[in-house]
Order: C-alpha cells, then structure tokens, then sequence
C-alpha cells in the first residue's frame, strides 16, 4: 500500500473511532509520515474528506461488482448502506460534505456516476429499472438512519425478501 492509501486508511480509522475527521497534526502522527509528507498528498483537511469520498466510491463499485458476479447485489447494497461503518464514516464527514465551498464538481460528478452504475447492477438484478431506483433510495435512506440515529438496523434478510417479491411481480 502506498503513502497516499496508507494515509486515507489512517483517516478512515480515525473517522470510525472518534466521530470526526481529525486534524493534519493527529492525521499525521497517527499514519506516522511528517506534516510535510501528509500535506504532499492532501492540502487540507477537506482533500482529505474528498480522498476518502472517492475511496468509499471505489471500495463501493468493488463490492458491488464483486456482488453482481454472485447475484447478490442487492443485498450487497443494503448489508453495506446498514453498516455501522459506514454510518460512524459519513457521520464523521457530514460537516464537511455539506459545506459547499468544499466539495468539487469533480467528486460531485464522481458520486452521479457511481449512483449511476449502481442502479445498472440493480437493474440487472431485478429486471426492473424502477425498482433499482427504489433498492438504491432504500440503501440511501438506510445508510442515512444509521448517521442520524442510533436506532437498530432493520431486518436486512426481510427488507431484501420485500423488495425482491415487489420487483419479481408483473
């Protein structure tokens, strides 16, 4: 593993076990590479959250693909979006994400496209392109309660049962 995906880990870990991403200092005493070396690689604590929006994109496509080989994308989908992970991840990036001054059209047009791609391997799951859009806002909003709340994550062998009766009907 590189530098660069060394120091992301570091920050993904980081971001999972205290609720927020940290600061350049911490970053770099944590991943062990100097301040000069972290800020080569990522300028600002933003580039930082960007580099790990892309990466949790990248994990994401891999998993996916991965699924759609097996047949089982979109349960993938929804075991990934209820993630305690995920959630303490997005919760930790929340506040960052949503300053608009941040986030680049690059990593907004990387997050379309991705959703795009998704909802294509759902589509092939399902058969059904509507009922990919209602697997991924499922998926989405699931992931969403975990950032929000603490409440229980649902029955996920349920909630993939329902969704593939409602999609397999004609």
């Amino acid at each position: 593993m590189g530098t660069r995906q060394h120091i992301l880990q570091t920050v993904r870990r980081l971001a999972i076990q205290t609720g927020s991403v940290p600061s350049m200092d911490v970053i770099a005493r944590q991943a062990e590479v100097s301040k000069g070396g972290l800020m080569h690689h990522f300028t600002s604590r933003a580039a930082l959250v960007e580099g790990i929006a892309v990466q949790a994109i990248d994990d994401m496509d891999a998993a996916l693909t991965a699924a759609a080989g097996r047949g089982d994308v979109v349960e993938t989908w929804l075991r990934l979006s209820s993630s305690p992970d995920e959630a303490a991840l997005y919760r930790a990036m929340l506040i960052l994400l949503t300053d608009h001054a941040t986030l680049t059209d690059t990593l907004l047009q990387q997050t379309v496209d991705a959703t795009r791609r998704w909802e294509r391997l759902f589509a092939g799951e399902t058969g059904d392109p509507v009922a990919a859009s209602v697997v991924r806002l499922v998926g989405d909003g699931m992931l969403l309660n975990g950032v929000t709340a603490d409440s229980p994550a649902p029955d996920i062998d349920a909630v993939v049962h329902w969704l593939n009766r409602g999609s397999s009907r004609d």
